[in-house]
């Protein structure tokens, strides 16, 4: 008799997969913490050229300080109309981060990332919140042009906390998009404050899941296009 194959979506083997990239995850987030500053210049300009780096995006001048920042690209074999989608609707409680779901469900993020394009999350406003943690403070979007920018920014005048973080979407030839995910973030004088939103933790950390988000909104984005063609 004939066994039967076990298809892609079979439960073990989506279960093994899971284990498999929440461990690669670990592990690497390990090697970043620990060669945090040879490693600092390929994270903070992963997949982008020196005129990308340069160049200044809306909502750059929300932090005008930066302790630290970083910009992330990559190059997208689908328009801006159809990446634009799959970047809307990110969000805890919306469609997830795209990055490591069961990393980030071990702290109780409660995150559940999807693979289709939810309609119900297609719109976003100014000052509309985006969760990343159930238990913390909301980032609202304080920038949104439809197919082109998403900037979120949050800040606390009394710790001297601010965040920023943007995706800028810019068209190429052929009908490609080049994304573009620029960050950034200042702390205050406190342990506590520079623990939560210093370089030394937060940057290795975000890379790490920053870079999966990207290469899964690139994979996602140009398997809707190639699906819509057949």
């Amino acid at each position: 008799m004939k066994r039967r194959r076990r298809s892609r979506d079979d439960p073990g083997r989506r279960l093994a997969r899971s284990i498999i990239e929440t461990f690669s995850a670990i592990a690497l987030i390990k090697i970043h913490v620990l060669l945090g500053r040879p490693l600092r210049k390929w994270r903070t300009t992963w997949g982008t050229t020196a005129a990308e780096r340069q160049r200044t995006y809306p909502g750059d001048e929300l932090l005008t300080d930066p302790k630290w920042s970083y910009s992330h690209a990559v190059t997208i074999n689908a328009g801006p109309s159809e990446v634009w989608p799959w970047i809307v609707q990110l969000g805890q409680g919306r469609g997830g981060f795209y990055s490591y779901q069961a990393l980030e469900n071990l702290v109780g993020c409660r995150i559940t990332n999807v693979g289709e394009i939810l309609p119900r999350f297609q719109h976003l406003e100014v000052g509309d919140a985006i969760r990343l943690h159930p238990k913390a403070p909301p980032i609202p979007v304080a920038l949104v042009e439809p197919e082109r920018h998403l900037v979120l920014f949050a800040s606390d005048a009394g710790s001297g906390e601010a965040t920023v973080w943007g995706f800028h979407l810019l068209p190429l030839e052929g009908g490609r998009t080049r994304l573009i995910e620029r960050g950034g973030s200042t702390h205050g004088d406190s342990v506590r404050s520079r623990l939560a939103f210093g370089r030394m933790l937060l940057e290795p950390i975000s890379f790490v899941m920053s870079r999966k988000m990207l290469l899964t909104i690139k994979d996602s984005a140009s398997a809707s296009r190639h699906d819509r063609a057949r």
